[in-house]
């Protein structure tokens, strides 16, 4: 592998509780007294896995390509927008090498469903599960994540640009 050909991305991203929504983390349904506010399923972590991988192929970001004034995108999985991300980035030659991700929420423990969303990712995206880490940490009850008001991620990613 060629040193030059490696790109590294960066994704955030937050949303904040609605008692209205469902609670979806790695396409994975959470009990919980609310769900995340947003124009899809609110997925915090596949956008932030997006907004890594977009970033690290050059390609913008998540609103460049699923904008929140799609009507269409109304509700939809975010699994199935990562799917279209990661088809996107074979057109233009690249493939993962690997997603580290920490999701940021006070409640509700998550560990034991990090395999689940670990499975959906790997799947969706078509790689091994050994080239994707989720951890999950709180802010020791600090700030708006600390204060249960909402949940954040940050993702990173390298990929491999491959040479025709």
């Amino acid at each position: 592998m060629d040193f030059l050909s490696l790109r590294i991305g960066h994704g955030y991203d937050v949303h904040k509780f609605d008692k209205k929504r469902k609670f979806i983390l790695g396409g994975v349904n959470i009990e919980h007294y609310a769900g995340l506010l947003g124009h899809s399923d609110a997925d915090v972590l596949v956008h932030a896995i997006i907004d890594s991988l977009l970033g690290a192929a050059s390609l913008g970001d998540l609103g460049n390509f699923f904008p929140d004034t799609d009507d269409k995108l109304k509700n939809i999985s975010s699994l199935v927008l990562l799917k279209k991300t990661t088809e996107l980035l074979y057109e233009n030659k690249f493939a993962i090498i690997n997603i580290d991700s920490t999701i940021v929420l006070q409640r509700p423990r998550i560990k034991d469903l990090i395999f689940d969303m670990r499975t959906n990712i790997s799947n969706t995206c078509k790689i091994n599960m050994s080239q994707i880490n989720i951890k999950a940490t709180t802010e020791e009850n600090l700030g708006f994540t600390g204060k249960e008001e909402g949940v954040c991620v940050h993702a990173v990613c390298l990929l491999n640009k491959i040479k025709t």
